[in-house]
């Protein structure tokens, strides 16, 4: 790209003469924007030269199969279409001017463009496979290789191979902010171009953010189903599916990885720290693993086992034995287990016990603002006109969804933005909670008590048990003449299920 220490108007313009007329700063301004239209007329070209000089031939060829095609390639047509458009638009702009003449205003079309590219999301998000994969097939195939390197001599492609054309949608996405800048930088106050080419930096930036978010939650995917593929978990309180999500945290994410040490029997593991729990796990053999690229590629055939049951961020605590020690060791403690370890160095050292407190903060953090605005709701103050006196005795017949017949289940009772949670009871179909909650009831014909009923999960999101609801005027009915009441509610959207509660209305007046 053109600096600013250059001047770039001389680019745009062979009749110095006509440049007598503007300032500058202006001569500067459509440098850039020819700059940006230039690039943009040789990416395009790129484009395409891709498709002919190499798509076209290797799927005629057969060498390669439709899905290995479509990992390759990807969305590589829908780019062009991308890319063409605004091309188009740019340069009619440009030629509504005249051959020599200013171009006036570029911000509102690349705000409507750029609006329309998040193909290069996904293309971005698979490159990294892609890639991986034309790297194989090379490597191991002298064949393919020859083909590939023939085909390639074509004089459109300057002797860039097909790997150097794959990662040019990447690096033209992180130049549009680039180019922006600069024009917008040459673009004075007051110029009818201005607001519209800092709304354009704004999507471009986003843009990027976009793509580099798809990209890290492509990897970030592809390695939990590695996880699955390669790590044995028997023995786990339940069934652990990586590439999920979590019980309250949102989408699993592995946040770290590698390799560290039982401090005293020195004996190796593999642990993998994700945003809800940590995983410790060994080989039946040991292997080496030069990083953890290595670790997750498609060739790493390696089988661990789950060596200790999952540690449960929010029940952890993470010291350093003597943070002057020298020797790369550190404690981990949850409930009433402590895993002493040990990694290669301090740096690793420091690296693990900084990024298990800091998943733990935020997981604790995520489980605080849950209980706080759980709280929040029911102390709200009001002008209610009543009160409800709820005890959720017990439940049976409640469906059983593990292989053992039996559940952890829970009750939340609601009532509008009023929630109450009673705790978790083990391995029971029949749980007997003797839990009491109060609401305050605004608007008799209005309120609903609702009563929901899950099995707790550690690493998912809660199993639904069944629910019930009961109108306040309904209770309101009933306790004219009997008083406080105890009734058997049926669970409703499940097979079976039943819930007994004492229900207490006290009003504050006749209403």
């Amino acid at each position: 790209m053109t600096t600013g220490d250059g001047d770039p108007s001389h680019q745009w313009c062979a009749d110095l003469t006509s440049l007598d007329s503007l300032s500058p700063l202006e001569k500067k301004r459509q440098g850039y924007i020819h700059e940006l239209l230039q690039t943009e007329e040789r990416y395009v070209e790129d484009l395409q030269t891709v498709v002919e000089v190499f798509y076209k031939p290797m799927s005629e060829s057969g060498r390669l199969n439709k899905s290995e095609m479509n990992m390759i390639f990807a969305n590589w047509k829908e780019l062009i279409a991308c890319n063409t458009k605004l091309l188009k638009a740019l340069s009619v702009r440009k030629k509504s001017g005249g051959e020599n003449m200013p171009v006036q205003k570029v911000g509102d079309i690349l705000v409507a463009e750029l609006s329309h590219m998040q193909p290069y999301i996904h293309f971005c998000s698979c490159q990294i496979k892609g890639a991986a994969l034309l790297q194989t097939r090379t490597d191991n195939e002298p064949d393919f290789k020859t083909f590939l390197k023939k085909i390639g001599t074509d004089y459109r492609c300057k002797g860039m191979p097909l790997s150097s054309f794959l990662l040019k949608p990447m690096q033209r996405i992180t130049r549009y902010p680039l180019h922006i800048k600069s024009i917008l930088e040459c673009t004075a106050e007051g110029h009818a171009d201005r607001s519209p080419l800092k709304e354009a930096l704004e999507r471009a930036e986003e843009l990027c953010q976009q793509v580099n978010e798809g990209v890290r939650d492509k990897e970030n995917s592809d390695r939990l189903e590695w996880i699955q593929n390669h790590v044995i978990c028997d023995g786990a309180a339940e069934n652990i599916v990586f590439n999920s999500i979590t019980n309250c945290l949102g989408p699993r994410k592995l946040l770290h990885s590698g390799k560290m040490y039982k401090a005293k029997s020195n004996k190796e593991l593999w642990a993998f720290l994700f945003n809800d729990f940590l995983l410790l796990t060994n080989s039946g053999k040991q292997f080496t693993s030069s990083g953890i690229d290595k670790l997750f590629s498609t060739k790493n055939s390696a089988q661990l086992k789950m060596y200790k049951p999952p540690v449960l961020l929010n029940e952890v605590l993470v010291k350093l034995p003597d943070p002057s020690s020298d020797e790369p060791i550190f404690h981990i403690s949850h409930i009433d287990t402590v895993y002493i370890l040990k990694t290669d160095n301090i740096n690793e050292r420091t690296a693990w016990v900084q990024k298990i407190k800091a998943a733990s903060e935020e997981y604790i953090e995520k489980e605080k603002k849950k209980r706080d605005k759980a709280y929040h709701s029911r102390s709200m103050k009001g002008t209610g006109i009543g009160r409800l006196l709820v005890t959720v005795l017990e439940a049976t017949e409640l469906k059983a969804l593990r292989s053992n017949g039996k559940i952890n289940p829970y009750c939340e009772v609601t009532m509008g933005a009023q929630v109450f949670t009673s705790r978790t009871l083990t391995d029971t179909v029949s749980p007997k909670w003797n839990f009491n909650c109060q609401f305050q009831i605004k608007d008799i014909y209005q309120d609903v008590l609702s009563i929901t009923i899950y099995e707790r999960d550690l690493f998912a999101p809660d199993d639904f048990l069944g629910r019930t609801e009961v109108p306040v005027a309904t209770i309101k009915k009933e306790l004219e003449t009997k008083g406080a009441v105890t009734r058997r509610l049926l669970l409703h959207e499940v097979s079976t299920g039943e819930v007994w509660v004492r229900l207490d209305l006290q009003l504050f007046n006749n209403k």
